[in-house]
């Protein structure tokens, strides 16, 4: 029986994958912990999985609609996330991981638990890393679409080397966003880090778990050593009420299926009137629609009357697991955060992705070229355009019929079984 403790930082998507695994360990006799932000306690406990807290906590990050707010910013967001919001409370984080680590058989970290690192080398502790999303690995084999940056997949056309040379000024540019990092290891009497925690560094030598499915991305040679496509590992929060089950089964089963717009758990503080452009759009092509808003319902029932649609045609809910809900979807509208968009492909049914910030353009840029989606940037987005890509997904065959192939082979990957597996070997 092995201690296995889990490092992460984030939203619901970024806790969703290390829970599931955390489960799949339990089942075979082990005893995982997760360490994270304590706004994900009561959901990593009501699984009977163990809870550490690691800072920074709930009340140092501000506000949540404006902490939204600044981190998806289309250029600023990557370095608030990294230098107002991480950095600060690395100490803290080290402090807290490192009791947490007490005992344990192995640490596996999330990208943006650069303490993971530190706490694995002070105690000599077996360390694993892992990746949500095909962006953090980086590669320029296969760059990824970067938001603040898109204009680097221009260079990449003029080859590798230009690629390279460019992109070797964005890392040291960034570097000095780490100096707290960098003078906590020095306090710790580690060695100086020869590469960017950002970057090289976030990878641990006994082997790296790429946590999403092989059909955003192939292996390629310039990954880093050791790592392993695991696919999706997907939990989708705890059961909906019976009540609300079956509202939403009436619902469903009354008419044609619906369109399910959703912003994920972050993204819909910064909703500005997407859910409004939702029920115009709704109303353009005469299609019902289904809203998950994560907001009260109640806020959009006078947006739904001044858009004289008949009765029973929108229907809003707050929160819905999306693995009940998408399979029954005509078309799925989305931000494609990785582990909405990991829902969206198990599903098997056309999507429109609305991405905003992080590896979100890059996860609907691979999905559009896998052939299931269409893709409007949310800072262009208007009801008019959610309206004609939402016809021309639903009059063509082809995005329906890929999207049904790609599930199958989504649900065939050995997903959190295989990182369970790799974990306790």
């Amino acid at each position: 029986m092995k201690r296995i403790v889990f490092a992460t930082f984030g939203s619901l998507g970024d806790l969703h994958p290390y829970l599931a695994i955390a489960l799949e360990l339990k089942r075979r006799g082990h005893r995982p912990l997760i360490v994270t932000t304590d706004v994900h306690r009561a959901a990593v406990e009501s699984e009977d999985i163990e809870f550490a807290p690691m800072r920074p906590n709930v009340e140092d990050m501000g506000d949540p609609a404006e902490l939204v707010r600044k981190l998806f910013h289309p250029t600023q967001g990557p370095e608030y996330l990294i230098r107002d919001l991480v950095m600060p409370h690395v100490r803290a984080a080290y402090e807290d991981l490192d009791r947490a680590c007490a005992g344990a058989d192995m640490l596996v970290t999330h990208p943006l638990t650069f303490a993971g690192r530190l706490v694995a080398e002070k105690r000599r502790l077996a360390w694993r890393s892992s990746v949500l999303s095909p962006l953090s690995l980086m590669s320029e084999i296969d760059p990824p679409l970067l938001g603040p940056a898109p204009w680097l997949l221009w260079v990449r056309r003029l080859g590798i080397a230009p690629y390279r040379a460019v992109f070797r000024m964005i890392k040291r540019s960034v570097g000095s966003w780490e100096k707290p990092l960098h003078e906590l290891r020095a306090d710790l009497g580690l060695p100086p880090m020869r590469s960017s925690a950002q970057f090289e560094g976030q990878y641990a030598p006994r082997g790296n778990l790429a946590l999403f499915s092989g059909v955003l991305a192939a292996p390629q040679a310039d990954w880093p050593r050791g790592t392993t496509i695991c696919g999706f590992s997907r939990y989708d929060g705890t059961p909906v009420d019976p009540a609300l089950r079956l509202e939403l089964d009436d619902w469903l089963s009354a008419g044609p299926a619906p369109v399910v717009f959703t912003l994920g758990s972050s993204v819909s503080m910064y909703a500005t009137d997407f859910f409004g452009m939702a029920i115009d759009a709704a109303g353009r092509i005469g299609r019902r629609a289904l809203l998950i808003t994560g907001q009260d319902p109640t806020q959009y029932d006078t947006q739904i009357a001044s858009a004289g649609l008949a009765p029973g045609t929108i229907k809003v809910f707050r929160y819905l697991p999306y693995s009940g809900v998408f399979p029954r979807a005509a078309v799925t509208v989305h931000q494609a955060g990785i582990g909405t968009l990991a829902q969206a492909l198990a599903a098997g049914k056309p999507q429109l992705i609305v991405p905003v910030g992080f590896d979100q353009p890059d996860n609907a840029r691979r999905a559009v070229r896998l052939g299931v989606a269409r893709s409007i940037p949310f800072q262009k987005l208007a009801a008019a355009m959610m309206a004609r890509a939402l016809r021309d997904l639903l009059a063509s065959p082809a995005p329906a019929a890929t999207a049904r192939t790609i599930a199958r082979i989504v649900e065939a990957e050995e997903q959190e079984q295989r990182a369970a597996a790799l974990l306790a070997a």
